[in-house]
């Protein structure tokens, strides 16, 4: 029987189920990459690991990570999103369930680094994409959107993982949750092509996506000039400093929560819930007040760094998380910095369509994300070495000092960013000529 499409709709809205595919795919991602860490204090009951153990662990992931996002960009602007979209998913599913065979240090750690390689491949991916379906309007809210999809996969996963492993047992977590991407692949397959190939898409929705003023730059950007450009480096330098922070929540909240509020894999769904909640309405929240502002007849400028400054404020209280006695006040400092974060994250990756053309887009969201990963690893480190140097009772001012340099991350970030490109100004064929 001969592949077909489904049938043509009459209505110019196709773009939209785009945007939904991405965002179950960004769910997947997240539940897949937060399995080991709601699993973290029991993994170390199990195997009897310390907390710089469980560190040294997650580094692993970051140092993949950095390398897929260096290569992974390159990958989709050859191979196409259709395609390359499809090779990491089906990558890092079997990676997840890879996990289950393991039982020794060096055993996660190479789970963890096939999980990061493959999974590099998920923004880049998801903003190439925002930018071949949607116009640069529109790109901030589906941005914010899809980004609101790991925030989906971080409530999912406090709910589903306890309760695969007090059912099943912990193995059975890592498989159930990596066996679900295969479910996704399926319908991407079949859906997805270019709008301008597309059955489904109109004339009048193509002549819609395709309504920004023609690029400047027409001509494959190498990756050498991309390095040379102020616009690459003010992208760089914000994921530098904010991914650090946002893979440390991933990571160490778990064990944050646990050895300091005695919260049990019974009892993480609601706090974690609550977070990640939050983390929702700033994720779509920070991309619809850039994009409502641009609508008012604001400056791209001026509209992604109003909402980056706004979100950057937000995360200021998160520096007292750490010396509260209440746990839900915890709970909300942590949840109103996520919410922030991912405001501040759905302007800042929509701002590389905004100064880049189509076709270098994964590759400069690559080069990013492998600073953002860089930025990880050195906080991870840094982690490590803190909880190596102190007792149990000192965890508490570990975990101080990593919020306080989590508060002022966010402005730091918007503030070099402004310093870089000061009008986010698009690339130019005479930028790429120097």
């Amino acid at each position: 029987m001969p592949f077909t499409l489904p049938p043509t709709r009459p209505r110019g809205h196709f773009r939209w189920t785009i945007c939904a595919l991405v965002f179950f795919a960004v769910t997947i991602n997240y539940i897949d990459r937060l399995v080991f860490g709601i699993l973290a204090p029991e993994l170390q009951k199990i195997f009897h690991w310390s907390n710089a153990d469980y560190t040294h662990i997650a580094f692993w992931f970051e140092v993949a990570y950095a390398i897929g996002l260096a290569c992974f960009g390159r990958v989709l602007d050859w191979i196409g999103t259709r395609r390359g979209f499809a090779l990491s998913l089906t990558g890092w599913s079997l990676a997840a369930a890879l996990h289950a065979m393991m039982s020794t240090i060096a055993g996660f750690s190479a789970a963890r680094f096939f999980l990061g390689l493959t999974e590099a491949g998920v923004f880049p991916a998801a903003v190439k994409t925002a930018a071949e379906w949607f116009p640069r309007k529109e790109r901030a809210l589906v941005t914010g959107i899809f980004n609101a999809g790991s925030n989906v996969g971080a409530v999912v996963a406090p709910l589903l993982v306890p309760w695969l492993f007090l059912t099943y047992g912990w193995q059975w977590a890592f498989i159930v949750t990596g066996a679900i991407g295969f479910g996704w692949l399926v319908f991407w397959l079949w859906l997805y092509r270019p709008p301008a190939l597309h059955p489904n898409v109109s004339a009048e929705e193509l002549a819609y996506i395709q309504s920004d003023p023609p690029e400047p730059v027409q001509e494959k950007i190498p990756w050498l000039t991309l390095l040379r450009l102020r616009q690459t480096w003010a992208f760089i330098v914000a994921k530098f400093f904010t991914d650090a922070v946002w893979r440390w929540y991933l990571y160490l909240l778990p064990l944050f929560f646990a050895q300091n509020f005695k919260l049990d894999i019974k009892n993480f769904g609601m706090p974690f819930i609550t977070i990640y909640l939050m983390a929702d309405v700033g994720s779509v929240g920070g991309g619809w007040l850039s994009s409502w502002l641009l609508g008012r007849g604001w400056s791209v400028n001026a509209a992604r760094k109003l909402a980056m400054f706004v979100c950057a404020l937000c995360v200021l209280p998160v520096m007292f998380s750490a010396v509260v006695s209440n746990m839900w006040i915890a709970v909300f400092f942590v949840g109103l910095a996520a919410s922030a974060h991912q405001g501040f994250s759905s302007n800042l990756f929509t701002t590389v369509s905004d100064m880049f053309p189509k076709h270098a887009v994964g590759s400069v969201v690559g080069i990013g994300g492998t600073a953002g990963a860089l930025g990880a690893m050195l906080l991870l480190t840094i982690t490590a070495k803190l909880f190596a140097g102190s007792s149990a009772a000192g965890n508490t001012s570990v975990y101080t000092t990593l919020f306080v340099i989590a508060g002022f991350a966010y402005l730091v970030s918007l503030a070099a960013m402004h310093v870089l490109s000061p009008k986010l100004q698009p690339v130019a064929g005479n930028d790429i000529k120097r």
